[in-house]
């Protein structure tokens, strides 16, 4: 005896800019717990209880080079691969206050030369 639509009948519609935002901070947060769960396990399982010489790569210690350095370099090609092939620049619409109507309306070209409205 409720007025209150059914979950069948009731259909949400998300913003498409909603909508790439939450897929970009899902990758991201699936990177960050992948580089996560590499770095902290293999680190504790390779640089403690080290007997005598420790390995090195390049003059690093091998467990700070293939458990810290290699993940920082791909966690650094993966965020320009993100930002320059992935991530979307999606149109926000207009602001008021972008008509240029108001004494609030000056340019950046205009603030350098000191000129006010």
């Amino acid at each position: 005896m409720s007025s209150i639509p059914s979950d069948a009948e009731q259909v949400i519609e998300f913003d498409p800019v909603f909508l790439h935002a939450r897929r970009e901070a899902i990758v991201i947060f699936l990177a960050w717990a992948a580089a996560l769960f590499w770095a902290v396990p293999y680190c504790y399982l390779t640089a403690y209880g080290i007997e005598g010489e420790v390995p090195t790569v390049w003059g690093i210690p091998s467990w700070l080079f293939w458990g810290i350095a290699v993940p920082w370099v791909l966690a650094d090609l993966f965020t320009v691969w993100f930002c320059l092939c992935y991530m979307k620049n999606d149109e926000l619409g207009h602001a008021d206050d972008e008509d240029g109507h108001g004494d609030h309306a000056v340019s950046a070209a205009d603030k350098a030369e000191g000129v006010a409205s």
